[in-house]
């Protein structure tokens, strides 16, 4: 099967040609740990994830690196405020360890799989040293000067190498500046030379760095950082980087810059994949605007992460997400609705009742998992393929469960979470002996007539076991209720 993504370089729907056999070496930007993220961080890991998880399904195998972004402006002045009694350095590293494991578990409840991901930090030693070892290369090759404040890379210096700075957006001469930008995040509408290294300020992590006789004790710039830390994971280059449209200039453009303009190669990824941004009530989120929404936030009203999930999944990766609480009702209704058809492979076949049916009688759902994996490989189209389940689901002859064939549907159910990572099997085991047993004893009561009895137990299941019915003329069909 082929696989085809937006790739950003080119502004073209391109086929992922592994540089390196079928292995697929894969980056994306993480998290600044120096707070919970939110939503709209979660959204561009969502679709990481997602990405990963349908290259495997192409038939590659993927090493996928991910940083944590622990030295900034942000987590500095956030460790600081934390942890005003401590050095610097052991107060940033206590401060972006809690914010790490936050992010840890909030990927998990997303259902992103942290274990098929390489995280390296920027504050490793390994890494710092990568980074010294880079900037005194450029350094040497005419590309990074030193500043009274630091070591900036040198734009002009880049692209008279017969370079081309501005592989992700256009640059023109409205947009190009002489200055230089120290800060991490500095205005995205305008190009300037940008800080490599950073001179030490007090009470700021830093570490030693002789360049050439000068003594230049300080710490690492934001860019530099992915830089270092994508060629250490994965070796240039490499064949997908992905992260958020807001990355793209000048984090990503700056990393190609500082990660190229050594080498006659100039690529540093064959392909770009960026997502849009996430719309709460159909504007940008802000904290002003009360719209600014965690993970923690969501659980905090009842929100399942699996149906913001599935929610960030209905919209195409390069359109924008639009997060509302009547949207991701909306989703969760609709994970409800899959939990509802992925309980029925424990109920399929007698395991409550004895009715059988022939081979030719049973209807198999298998045919959708190609057109589910087919859809996801035309640049990553999550809306078709949810429609492919939902129509297949449709399609299941619910008032007899017992013509559906139990080993295609499971099959299904496990294809959906390998490539959607919505955890349909995990979120819906098996029901424990003692409610089956209440569940028969309630079908020989409805076959009695019995309908007080046949209500009690209704009701004790839903009371004791959480487990909601619904009555067919073949029987009933349990679920988990929510």
């Amino acid at each position: 099967m082929t696989l085809r993504l937006h790739n950003t370089l080119t502004k073209n729907i391109d086929t992922l040609v592994p540089l390196a056999g079928d292995a697929v070496r894969m980056y994306s930007c993480g998290p600044t740990v120096y707070d919970h993220a939110h939503i709209g961080n979660l959204s561009a890991f969502v679709m990481a994830d997602t990405l990963r998880r349908v290259v495997s399904a192409n038939g590659y195998s993927v090493t996928h690196v991910m940083n944590f972004t622990d030295i900034d402006d942000k987590t500095i002045r956030r460790s600081r405020a934390e942890y005003p009694e401590m050095e610097p350095l052991e107060a940033l590293r206590a401060s972006t360890q809690v914010y790490t494991d936050i992010f840890l578990e909030d990927m998990k409840a997303i259902g992103n799989d942290v274990d098929a991901l390489t995280f390296i930090r920027a504050a490793d030693d390994a890494t710092i040293e990568g980074m010294r070892q880079l900037i005194t290369t450029l350094h040497d090759q005419g590309f990074a000067y030193i500043a009274e404040d630091g070591i900036y890379f040198s734009i002009e210096a880049y692209q008279a190498s017969g370079k081309t700075y501005g592989q992700l957006v256009e640059i023109t001469a409205n947009n190009t500046s002489a200055a230089r930008i120290a800060n991490d995040e500095y205005d995205k509408e305008s190009v300037h030379d940008f800080a490599l290294w950073k001179a030490e300020k007090p009470g700021e992590p830093a570490w030693d760095f002789d360049l050439g006789g000068h003594q230049l004790r300080g710490r690492p710039g934001w860019h530099i950082e992915c830089s270092v830390m994508s060629q250490q994971g994965l070796g240039l280059p490499f064949d997908i980087h992905t992260g958020g449209i807001d990355l793209a200039f000048p984090h990503h453009e700056n990393e190609i810059a500082q990660s190229t303009a050594g080498s006659d190669n100039p690529t540093y990824a064959s392909l770009f994949v960026h997502n849009e941004h996430i719309l709460v009530d159909g504007r940008k989120m802000s904290k002003s605007l009360g719209n600014f929404y965690t993970l923690k936030d969501l659980r905090d009203r009842g929100v399942d992460p699996l149906a913001f999930r599935l929610l960030v999944l209905q919209s195409h990766y390069r359109s924008q997400t639009n997060f509302s609480f009547d949207n991701v009702e909306a989703a969760t209704n609709r994970l409800r609705n899959w939990r509802a058809v992925a309980v029925l492979r424990h109920q399929i076949h007698g395991t409550i009742r004895d009715k059988k049916s022939t081979d030719d009688d049973i209807h198999s759902p298998l045919a959708a998992k190609q057109a589910i994996i087919e859809a996801l490989s035309a640049d990553l189209d999550t809306p078709t393929a949810l429609r492919i389940i939902d129509e297949t689901f449709d399609a299941l002859p619910l008032g007899n469960i017992d013509l559906i064939h139990h080993g295609s549907l499971t099959s299904l159910i496990e294809a959906i979470d390998q490539v959607l990572g919505l955890e349909l099997i995990a979120s819906t085991p098996d029901i424990d002996e003692d409610a089956k047993r209440l569940i028969i004893e309630r079908e020989r009561a409805r076959d009695a007539k019995d309908w007080p009895r046949s209500d009690a137990l209704r009701d004790q299941l839903q009371r004791e076991y959480n487990i909601s019915l619904r009555d067919t003329a073949h029987g009933s069909i349990w679920a988990h209720s929510s």
